[in-house]
């Protein structure tokens, strides 16, 4: 198995992060908490094995918090979504944030896995909040993985 490198988004990483988004998100806007990012403009780490890119995450800095918008591991079970969380955990503690967190949808069961072995908590449950979300993003669709309606937020936090 190839190690894994990540390093910062830049210029030469555009085109195929916004090709990136739109496949796997539907646009390269993401909407969290009723806010809509413009997740193709936010910094980011890329993710490399053997040179070639398998990994995106962006993350939002605001009031000594850090929310990763994006997180998407091309490779599954290789390591690339731990370096990517492990990434941006280190640079909002290196920035003197207190919060590192994100969002998640009620269908994603697989993410709420992976981020609570990785230190995340469940802090909240926003109840209905994808309906406001589909105001600001109407690519959402009303079906979510493995056939679960998507309604919900869930806000995951880890304490840094």
């Amino acid at each position: 198995m190839a190690p894994i490198h990540v390093r910062a988004l830049n210029e030469t990483d555009t085109d195929w992060t916004k090709r990136l988004l739109v496949d796997l998100w539907y646009s390269t806007k993401i909407v969290s908490r009723g806010k809509l990012h413009n997740a193709d403009l936010l910094p980011g780490f890329i993710a490399l094995t053997d040179d070639e890119r398998n990994g995106l995450a962006t993350y939002q800095l605001e009031a000594h918090q850090c929310e990763i918008v994006t997180l998407n591991a091309l490779k599954k079970g290789i390591g690339v979504g731990t370096a990517l969380v492990e990434a941006v955990r280190s640079l909002a503690a290196s920035a003197n944030c207190h919060r590192l967190w994100l969002v998640t949808t009620n269908d994603n069961l697989q993410a709420l896995r992976f981020y609570q072995r990785r230190g995340f908590s469940i802090v909240a449950v926003h109840r209905n909040a994808i309906e406001q979300s589909r105001k600001l993003k109407p690519e959402i669709p009303l079906t979510g993985l493995d056939g679960i309606p998507l309604r919900d937020e869930l806000e995951l936090e880890m304490c840094l």
